[in-house]
């Protein structure tokens, strides 16, 4: 789905226009999105498998809730709302631990040039996952993974191919956190 969205400059920095994303990704400009790691207490984090009809990574595992921050919209209320949209699941923000802030440019062969800084959040997930409903125009599947998932390379589970060191990264978080 098409969405206005706030263009940034090179250092994450407001410009004042907004865009499609769809022109965002085409031109190449630089935009916020939302990362949104789901841990439990079992050492287990939620991953989603990409719709297959996604343009960009279709049928691989990723984080467990992404999405594009819209034009005007807070990173914490884009946060709950991608949450709910994808998994129907609807949280407080005091739930929502930010962690990182993140650039990525990557260039696609379909000739998306996905330039953006994603912000990054773990969530305790404290519900049963039967109870969540996924997005079927986003998302394929969602299940449950021991966090070591988060130690191996992309060739040994197919995982959208982001650096081992954010998987890293995320697995040192979450295991910071749970005891």
């Amino acid at each position: 789905m098409d969405e206005r969205i706030d263009i940034l400059d090179s250092k994450g920095n407001f410009t004042s226009k907004t865009a499609m994303k769809s022109e965002a990704h085409t031109y190449g400009w630089f935009h916020a999105t939302v990362h949104i790691w789901l841990y439990t207490r079992e050492n287990q984090i939620l991953l989603q498998q990409r719709g297959s009809s996604k343009k960009t990574y279709p049928g691989l595992w990723d984080v467990s809730v992404a999405g594009h921050i819209l034009a005007g919209e807070s990173i914490e209320d884009a946060a709950l709302r991608e949450i709910e949209e994808e998994i129907g699941w609807k949280i407080r923000r005091e739930n929502l631990q930010k962690i990182a802030v993140r650039k990525g440019m990557r260039s696609h062969k379909n000739g998306i040039q996905d330039n953006e800084f994603y912000h990054v959040f773990l969530v305790e997930l404290t519900t049963q996952l039967r109870n969540l409903k996924k997005q079927d125009e986003e998302v394929d599947d969602l299940q449950l993974f021991n966090l070591d998932i988060l130690k191996g390379t992309n060739e040994k589970f197919p995982m959208v191919p982001n650096t081992s060191e954010y998987y890293q990264f995320i697995l040192q978080q979450v295991n910071a956190i749970l005891p």
